[in-house]
């Protein structure tokens, strides 16, 4: 079984519930934003697409509850928000969301799709085995970007300082760079 058909059997394991209460109540996932709606329109679609391709389908068997915030503060508010509405999964595409999420609940499994470094940041026990109710895909970054940089110095080693724009300096990526790259960068 590959990695992403396991990922999306263990988000369908957590919205599965006998078929008397689905009758009942359709599952509702929590999806919690950072930015605006529209700059995620295709992983909103995405998700769509697959829970579609899984059997769900929205209005029928599950709903979807968006909630968006531009800054983290409001983000908080908002996975508080979903918490106390008992929402049966948070969807959460990065770490930013992930780790308001956590804050807010340890009970309510959470599923994210694209975090930088899972287990760095400690969301995750592994990869292999996340444990808690945190699960999801890694996007492993750091190993990548390192790795990138290690073939850009090869095969240009002329080059002595190559730019890097991080969202924030001790964001998981900025974590690889600045012992390698940059040892005096603060």
């Amino acid at each position: 079984m590959e990695r992403r058909d396991f990922i999306m059997l263990i988000g369908g394991a957590a919205l599965a519930r006998p078929v008397a209460a689905q009758a009942q109540r359709p599952a509702r996932i929590g999806f919690l934003g950072f930015g605006t709606a529209a700059a995620t329109a295709d992983r909103v679609e995405a998700l769509r697409a697959g829970l579609r391709d899984l059997g769900y389908l929205e209005g029928k068997n599950i709903v979807i509850d968006f909630r968006w915030a531009e800054v983290v503060d409001k983000l908080r508010e908002l996975a508080a928000e979903l918490v106390r509405e008992n929402v049966d999964v948070i969807f959460a595409t990065s770490s930013t969301e992930v780790e308001v999420a956590r804050q807010a609940t340890t009970t309510i499994p959470i599923v994210f799709s694209t975090h930088l470094d899972p287990v760095g940041i400690g969301h995750v026990s592994s990869l292999a085995r996340p444990g808690g109710n945190i699960t999801g895909l890694a996007a492993l970054q750091t190993e990548f970007t390192g790795k990138a940089l290690e073939m850009l110095m090869q095969a240009a080693p002329h080059v002595k300082k190559t730019p890097f724009l991080s969202w924030h300096r001790r964001s998981p990526v900025a974590a690889v760079l600045r012992p390698c790259y940059w040892p005096s960068w603060q």
